[in-house]
């Protein structure tokens, strides 16, 4: 990456990341699927980060149209885990843009640090980790997502929930 840092791509990718989050928690399932590419790949990988989705398991390993069938369950109303909605809150902070991806080197890497707060009737739980974005600009100049890559800090452990995955 340049030594000389592009503030105001720094803030395009800032606002781009938090309306994201936004989107995901006030469960705009519509607003937040079309922030992606036609090509996209959402990955939440389980016991480490760096394993291969292709070889070993994932929490979530979904190309676009598995993405679009999430939404649609989402959608129905009748995903029972789901029912009523949780209550969700991202907080994202050390927002950086990274070396580009050396598979996509005309994208725009990104990485961020998240806490999620969910509540429902059991209580309250909390996830934290880093996602890492690959951005690439549309026909209409704006970014959207081609990758994400979601890293919890316990990806060990079993999730009782994947609502603030989407």
């Amino acid at each position: 990456m340049s030594t000389v840092l592009d503030v105001d791509l720094l803030k395009e990718v800032e606002q781009f990341v938090y309306r994201e989050a936004r989107y995901a928690d006030e469960l705009r399932y519509d607003a937040w699927e079309s922030l992606w590419t036609d090509d996209a790949v959402y990955w939440v990988p389980a016991n480490g980060a760096d394993t291969d989705p292709t070889r070993q398991m994932s929490v979530l390993f979904d190309n676009r149209a598995r993405i679009g069938t999430r939404i649609k369950q989402l959608q129905t109303g009748k995903r029972h885990a789901q029912a009523p909605p949780s209550n969700l809150r991202r907080l994202v902070s050390n927002v950086e843009l990274l070396d580009p991806h050396p598979e996509l080197p005309q994208d725009i890497a990104v990485g961020a640090n998240f806490l999620v707060v969910e509540s429902r009737e059991r209580g309250t739980t909390m996830w934290a980790g880093r996602s890492e974005y690959v951005l690439r600009r549309a026909g209409d100049g704006e970014l959207r997502m081609a990758r994400k890559k979601v890293v919890l800090i316990d990806n060990e452990r079993p999730l009782n929930t994947l609502a603030f995955l989407i």
